[in-house]
């Protein structure tokens, strides 16, 4: 029996491409999230003091998951499916319309904050205007339909068709000043976006397309691989950064007794402030926060105070800020809380009013 025997050139050049995928995993922001979050899990079964925070990590995961799974598939069939020139007709026009389509749009979305995260980032990187991009993010986690639902059942219709058009409200508005400041060249402007012809349409473009699709199992395979490649890139753009917002979520989560967040979220101006506060950091899924905000309403009996803990994580996420930094503009993030803020603040204080 002929043994076979692999040449030193043959162990180095195995070796050093192994150490060069090694190299770059852990130069991957997404690798080392999930690495830091499953060793402080896995620490757990040695330090019990761990393990309220491996619980709750477990929680906000079980939550979010679905959200982010739709929200990366959808990702990627726009990336793979959706021209850049139909974003850019829809979504990129200084028109006060197109802030109308942008929350409209999210509206229809059913995937909560961070997952719709992934979908902001990819209408953005197809050309949407950053008014749009804003409005868009804004409009989806708290007017989305799954959860105008939720409210009506915890807070009844009239207290949640209030909740629900406020957040619209703030969207849409947030959008148009946003729209003012890019005229005046104060925040960046997207460099994705193309300029078309003015008659260009969609519905024709469509027509020709579809004349043109044919199925058949090597286009199938070629749509599949565009759209899982679309959500990887995507995965790439984002995913750390939820996952850190995930992580700081379930430190307070798990280590701030919920007896303090009814102990100082009165109806007062301090209690909507500390309900700001802590909305910032516990902001990690509608869904998830729902619940909360109608149990602070039902200890405080505070409506403007729940509002402002389900809208205020949206406008000063960490997350959402970190990413509109990144991929968007500085001072398309900077903006976002010094808009939003003042809004969610004054419909809170309505709220408390008439309610």
């Amino acid at each position: 029996m002929i043994g076979i025997v692999r040449s030193p050139n043959r162990i180095f050049i195995s070796n050093l491409r192994d150490l060069n995928i090694f190299m770059k995993l852990f130069k991957n922001k997404t690798f080392l999230a999930i690495l830091a979050l499953s060793l402080l899990c896995g620490l757990s079964y040695v330090f019990p003091f761990l393990k309220p925070f491996k619980e709750s990590l477990l929680m906000y995961i079980g939550k979010i998951w679905w959200a982010l799974l739709l929200g990366f598939i959808l990702g990627g069939a726009i990336d793979h499916f959706v021209p850049r020139e139909y974003i850019s007709h829809i979504l990129a026009r200084p028109n006060k319309r197109t802030i109308l389509y942008a929350g409209l749009l999210g509206f229809l979305m059913s995937a909560c904050s961070h997952g719709i995260l992934a979908l902001s980032m990819e209408l953005h990187k197809k050309g949407a205007s950053n008014p749009a991009v804003v409005a868009f993010l804004l409009a989806s986690p708290w007017a989305n339909l799954p959860i105008t639902i939720m409210l009506i059942a915890f807070f009844g219709p009239v207290k949640a068709l209030y909740i629900i058009l406020s957040a619209l409200i703030i969207a849409i508005t947030t959008g148009l000043i946003y729209q003012i400041l890019e005229s005046k060249a104060i925040i960046e402007t997207n460099k994705n976006t193309i300029n078309l012809d003015k008659n260009f349409s969609i519905a024709k473009d469509l027509k020709k397309k579809a004349s043109a699709y044919k199925i058949s199992g090597s286009r199938l395979s070629t749509d599949l691989r565009g759209v899982y490649s679309g959500m990887t890139m995507l995965g790439n753009m984002v995913l750390w950064w939820i996952l850190i917002g995930m992580g700081l979520a379930s430190i307070v989560g798990a280590y701030v007794p919920q007896a303090v967040f009814h102990k100082y979220m009165g109806p007062t101006f301090l209690g909507m402030f500390a309900t700001l506060a802590l909305a910032a950091v516990m902001e990690v899924c509608s869904e998830g926060t729902a619940p909360l905000a109608f149990e602070i309403y039902r200890q405080t009996a505070a409506v403007g105070n729940a509002f402002v803990f389900l809208m205020a994580g949206v406008v000063t996420d960490y997350t959402e800020i970190g990413l509109l930094w990144i991929n968007v503009g500085k001072r398309v993030a900077i903006w976002l809380p010094i808009i939003t803020v003042p809004q969610v603040i004054l419909f809170g204080v309505i709220a408390n009013i008439i309610f």
